[in-house]
């Protein structure tokens, strides 16, 4: 499709996947059998799972430079028998995995369960032209760009029903979106720190680097006093006063989100493009019904 692109349909997708399960209680029940908190299951069913295993820095936040706050869910998950590590590399174990097929199966008879806002022919088209939308631009994107794209594949439902259906379609073009906001700010030549850095200077979110610093959490001081002076250094950021970009700065964080879009949406067939806003109206049913 060409510009201009529905970004109205962008929030919609996160609302969605915030709300789909809200009633959902396996997890909790989970939880007791197992012994473990939310954050040790979901480290292996939420983490490990979805990415088919891998580094730390390949499971979670692709901009931060430490990930100490995964320790205490890691172990946890590694003592009840869901986890393995090796060398860095987390992976599930075989009871691991068998839970989170229970966890697929238990989810898809939960949502095909839920009493549906739309028409049934309506519940199906829309998770029929989001389903084209995901698969466009996973045809469009350029696969060394697909980081998170595979993970739709592994943690798919069956789509035999239409709200299942729906859940592949969104979760798959969250993550593509992932993608294709990865790929517009690796091909602007940042890596994912920094350009959280630069973002939140970006939104006025902090005046001074030890704001900024307290803000971003999942980073050590040091690694945001170095990207400071990167983006100083290169003119993305005011040298001196308030941490300000500078116009070439805005601009080219602005850029991003521009490419960040054309990637996402040049793919999808013109057929979803002019749907888009019977889709936000189906969508946004859809989700108040949770």
């Amino acid at each position: 499709m060409r510009p201009p692109y529905p970004l109205e349909l962008v929030p919609l997708f996160p609302e969605f996947l915030n709300k789909r399960r809200t009633k959902f209680t396996l997890p909790l029940r989970l939880m007791e059998d197992l012994g473990i908190d939310r954050p040790s299951l979901f480290f292996a069913i939420g983490a490990v799972a979805p990415q088919g295993g891998g580094r730390l820095s390949e499971m979670w936040n692709p901009y931060a430079t430490q990930w100490d706050q995964y320790q205490a869910a890691s172990a946890a998950a590694r003592d009840a028998g869901l986890v393995d590590e090796k060398h860095g590399r987390w992976d599930l174990t075989p009871a691991g995995r068998d839970l989170t097929l229970r966890v697929r199966r238990e989810a898809d008879a939960y949502l095909a369960s839920l009493p549906s806002p739309l028409p049934a022919n309506d519940l199906a088209r829309l998770a029929a032209l989001l389903g084209r939308a995901f698969e466009g631009t996973v045809a469009s994107l350029d696969r060394r760009w697909h980081a998170h794209i595979g993970r739709a594949r592994r943690m798919a439902g069956s789509g035999a029903h239409p709200m299942v259906a729906l859940e592949n379609a969104v979760y798959g073009l969250w993550q593509a979106r992932d993608d294709s906001h990865m790929a517009a700010w690796r091909q602007a030549g940042l890596d994912g720190p920094t350009l959280d850095t630069l973002t939140r200077i970006w939104r006025g979110e902090a005046a001074s680097e030890a704001d900024l610093a307290a803000k971003l959490t999942t980073q050590r001081p040091a690694d945001v006093a170095t990207e400071l002076a990167r983006l100083r250094r290169d003119g993305l950021v005011a040298s001196d006063g308030p941490l300000r970009t500078t116009d070439k700065g805005a601009q080219a964080r602005q850029a991003i989100e521009d490419e960040t879009d054309r990637l996402f949406f040049s793919g999808w067939p013109d057929e979803v493009g002019s749907s888009a806003a019977w889709i936000g109206e189906k969508l946004a049913a859809v989700n108040a019904s949770f």
